[in-house]
């Protein structure tokens, strides 16, 4: 099966041809960092702005690159949620619209369905398996079992993982988005130059909580202000991420205790940091745990990965109604009643 994928959740503007569910034949992705740069974040108006001028020609792109043409795709899927509502809309009418066009089917995936099989388009993946999900909205651990079979073990209670990278590097003065800064600073730092918390590390779940290491750091800039670049600005990146990176990986290690899991899946924007990458690699070593991680292009916001679980549901005969909508929050443990 040919699958045409779309993905429109948040800033980029993205598609894929995807063969199978495995073999990617083109994978576009239009970012929109430098546009919503000066603000220091996302704003939502401008990003579906900025979906409704790219999604056509990110389509052709990725239909040309995979020298493809509407006449050869056999399904559709694309990121139903969740996400930035307006964003999403865009996205989703045009799966909904070529679909309807072409008279093959479609199905809405969710966001992070897609990240946790993105290691799928490199090697499959036997199950069961613990899942890791990392990003700028994100931070939770799922025990995997199949397609649409997911258990939440842990999430986070406030800021995620990326959210906190992001927030604290424009805290300290880095440019947006700062997560990527903040990971190669930390190179040249000191982890153990500045003490930070790590929140809920023992507090007996397997949930998260950044908000509090975000505001350490604010307390830090306060006592001691560091410039860009510095080597105390390097330390507070090289503490901070430590914390974070500490904190991710005690949790995931107790989920794989609890679980009995032999393989661990690490996923989502944030998957990308070398710090934590080494962290994971370190511990299931110690562990004895299989441990997949996917290539930096597949760790992002991409229209790959969503065509993984696209396509097992449009195989399986599981295509979503042309009357379903968008949805901007929405349960992995109900994903596949709520997907079609």
């Amino acid at each position: 099966m040919i699958v045409l994928a779309i993905e429109s959740s948040c800033d980029e503007t993205a598609a894929a041809v995807v063969r199978d569910g495995r073999q990617i034949l083109s994978s576009v992705v239009s970012s929109q960092i430098a546009i919503h740069a000066p603000y220091g974040g996302v704003v939502p108006e401008i990003a579906s702005r900025a979906h409704l001028e790219s999604i056509a020609p990110v389509i052709g792109q990725a239909l040309r690159e995979a020298h493809c043409t509407m006449g050869d795709l056999e399904g559709v899927a694309v990121t139903r949620g969740p996400g930035l509502s307006g964003a999403l809309l865009v996205g989703f009418s045009a799966a909904k619209a070529i679909a309807a066009a072409r008279q093959i089917p479609f199905v809405g995936v969710h966001h992070i369905e897609g990240h946790l099989f993105a290691p799928f388009l490199e090697q499959p993946i036997e199950f069961p398996f613990l899942a890791l999900v990392v990003s700028g909205g994100h931070t939770h651990l799922y025990h995997v079992e199949g397609f649409g079979r997911y258990t939440t073990l842990g999430r986070t209670i406030d800021d995620a993982a990326g959210e906190a990278y992001d927030k604290s590097a424009k805290i300290m003065g880095l440019a947006y988005p700062g997560g990527v800064l903040i990971d190669h600073m930390a190179q040249s730092g000191d982890a153990g130059a500045i003490r930070l918390p790590r929140p809920l590390l023992h507090d007996g779940t397997l949930n998260f909580s950044f908000s509090g290491l975000k505001t350490a750091v604010l307390q830090q800039i306060a006592r001691q202000p560091v410039t860009i670049p510095s080597q105390g600005a390097d330390d507070l990146c090289a503490s901070f991420q430590q914390a974070v990176c500490d904190v991710l990986t005690v949790k995931t290690q107790a989920a794989i205790e609890q679980s009995g899991a032999r393989r661990l899946v690490v996923a989502g924007g944030v998957a990308c940091n070398g710090g934590l990458r080494s962290s994971m690699k370190n511990m299931c070593a110690g562990m004895g745990v299989e441990l997949h991680i996917p290539p930096p292009s597949l760790c992002g916001d991409n229209a790959a990965m969503l065509a993984v679980p696209g396509d097992y549901y449009l195989s399986h005969g599981l295509a979503s109604s042309q009357y379903l909508d968008v949805t901007a929050s929405w349960d992995m443990d109900s994903i596949k009643e709520s997907s079609v």
